[in-house]
């Protein structure tokens, strides 16, 4: 089904604090150039012991909205892709929708047959959110095309983080990106199309503890089950043919060749990975942007946090077709096709 799918505002917002490779070096067996030479990332961005991943979907979200020149009233839906909610429930979605104080205007006090209400989802697809949430939107949007999506990705990771295990907790820092998607406005990117797929049998590779799968009490300490756990070699394996093949399946999909892409973003997990399918896909380094080395791997946020940067170094312009990958816990993987 074709739909009309536009994004208008675009937003993000990473903490001020800083963990450096040399801080890293401090508190565990590595060093600046283990860490370099195996991923590319040299700093991540981690919250304050007094903030929550919700401060900054606001922030983000905020950015958003103003770029689109919207009011907070024409929101219906506030969709939040995340793997590391501060709470259960209730959702990130809800938290940032009272932060936006949107139940000003559509909350129960103003329930009635003429008001439809307020969306508040969140969705775990780990790194691969972003790209989930694209596909959710179009949905939205063909059940009904006079929605105003709020489409956010929150992750904090540095709070699921072993940092006794240098495989995982050189990798992971925190950040939140978010758009607004419509079917009306000036669009900054259309959404020509979206891909995902998921392959649960390999849900062991990446694995964050801590829900309800075993009973814990009162004075329980924490075991290490309860941090993100992955097998990395496995995983890069899985992670660059996932998206290697979902890119290359959208461009087939769309009658293109990777040679008609302008501009690739993948999820920035490692610079590894990003490099061997950049070279699946026979692509230029020129065509593709990373700022891992800046932020790290902050899973569902990743892509957002690179668009933005992109845009703002102008890489992202007027007149490109533009892939966006990802690949995460699930498994899960997923690809879109934009215009700008």
């Amino acid at each position: 089904m074709n739909v009309n799918c536009h994004i208008s505002g675009l937003g993000v917002s990473v903490p001020d604090k800083i963990l450096t490779n040399q801080d890293l070096e401090k508190i565990m067996d590595t060093s600046d150039e283990w860490i370099v030479t195996r991923t590319g990332i040299k700093t991540r961005h981690i919250v304050k012991d007094n903030e929550n991943i919700s401060d900054y979907a606001f922030l983000a979200a905020v950015k958003a909205i103003e770029e689109a020149q919207i009011s907070f009233s024409e929101i219906t839906h506030v969709l939040v892709a995340t793997c590391t909610p501060e709470t259960l429930s209730p959702s990130v979605a809800c938290v940032l929708a009272e932060k936006l104080a949107l139940s000003a205007y559509s909350g129960l006090q103003l329930i009635s047959s003429h008001n439809p209400g307020l969306v508040c989802l969140d969705f775990n697809a780990a790194c691969s959110g972003f790209v989930y949430g694209l596909e959710l939107a179009r949905a939205f949007l063909a059940l009904n095309p006079h929605a105003t999506i709020l489409l956010v990705a929150a992750e904090c990771l540095s709070r699921k983080m072993n940092y006794q295990d240098r495989s995982t907790s050189i990798l992971f820092g925190d950040a939140a990106g978010a758009c607004i998607i419509s079917a009306k406005g000036n669009a900054l990117f259309r959404l020509l199309d979206v891909s995902v797929g998921a392959d649960g049998d390999y849900k062991d590779l990446i694995r964050i503890g801590g829900g309800t799968d075993k009973k814990v009490q009162v004075g329980d300490t924490i075991s290490e089950d309860f941090f993100l756990t992955m097998q990395g070699r496995e995983v890069f394996k899985y992670a660059v043919r996932g998206m290697a093949q979902e890119s290359l399946k959208l461009l087939h999909k769309n009658a293109l060749q990777a040679e008609d892409i302008d501009l690739f973003i993948a999820h920035q997990a490692n610079l590894r990975i990003i490099d061997a399918v950049r070279e699946r896909l026979q692509l230029p380094q020129e065509k593709v942007f990373t700022n891992l080395d800046k932020y790290g791997n902050t899973s569902a946020a990743s892509i957002v946090l690179a668009m933005a940067e992109a845009r703002e170094q102008g890489i992202l312009k007027k007149g490109q077709k533009i892939v966006l990958t990802a690949f995460g816990a699930g498994l899960t993987w997923g690809s879109a096709l934009l215009a700008s």
